[in-house]
């Protein structure tokens, strides 16, 4: 049997656009930092949503770092590009992803594919999302902030100011600033 210390250091990334990182993603996180030896939170710098992104990639970054910074052996970085690339650049064998619906398992599903093709040692691992975080989306709590909702329940405290900031300075527009799906009808 071999010693522990020989094994080799288990990498993950945590991929995502975090406009704005929630608790849902926390969770994810910090469950992900449980697992494996180190995580790095990869801040997408340009991710290809339908709307436009809220906050800038640095904003992004620094609102998750803050929000992370209680969790041992994980760090946030900004990457572009690939997905694998960015997991072989800082050299991880494992892609996290959360899951909270159906419909998510087959997105993650096709990607888990399309990265297993283009890089065959880079694994991805799906962790299922906590079942008082399933309702939670950025998408969703841009919409409902954007409408000068409450969002204390849903995001860290330091989003949650953000957030509230950048509506403010909006003033009027703010409810034109994010695409809304169905909170003021």
């Amino acid at each position: 049997m071999s010693d522990s210390s020989e094994r080799p250091i288990r990498k993950a990334i945590f991929p995502a656009s975090l406009d704005p990182i929630h608790l849902g993603h926390c969770d994810i996180a910090r469950r992900a930092a449980e697992i494996f030896d180190e995580v790095i939170v990869g801040v997408y710098d340009k991710p290809a949503t339908k709307s436009r992104m809220l906050f800038s990639a640095e904003e992004r970054l620094q609102m998750a770092r803050e929000a992370l910074a209680p969790i041992p052996r994980l760090r946030v970085a900004t990457y572009s590009g690939l997905t694998v690339d960015f997991a072989k650049e800082v050299g991880a064998r494992f892609i996290v992803r959360g899951l909270r619906v159906f419909s998510d398992f087959e997105l993650e599903f096709r990607m888990a594919l399309a990265n297993r093709r283009l890089n065959p040692d880079i694994e991805m691992v799906a962790l299922i999302t906590s079942e008082n975080h399933m309702h939670l989306a950025s998408s969703t709590i841009r919409e409902i902030a954007s409408l000068g909702g409450n969002v204390s329940t849903m995001v860290p405290p330091n989003v949650e100011a953000a957030l509230l900031a950048h509506f403010a300075k909006l003033g009027d527009d703010a409810r034109d600033a994010v695409e809304t799906v169905s909170l003021r009808d």
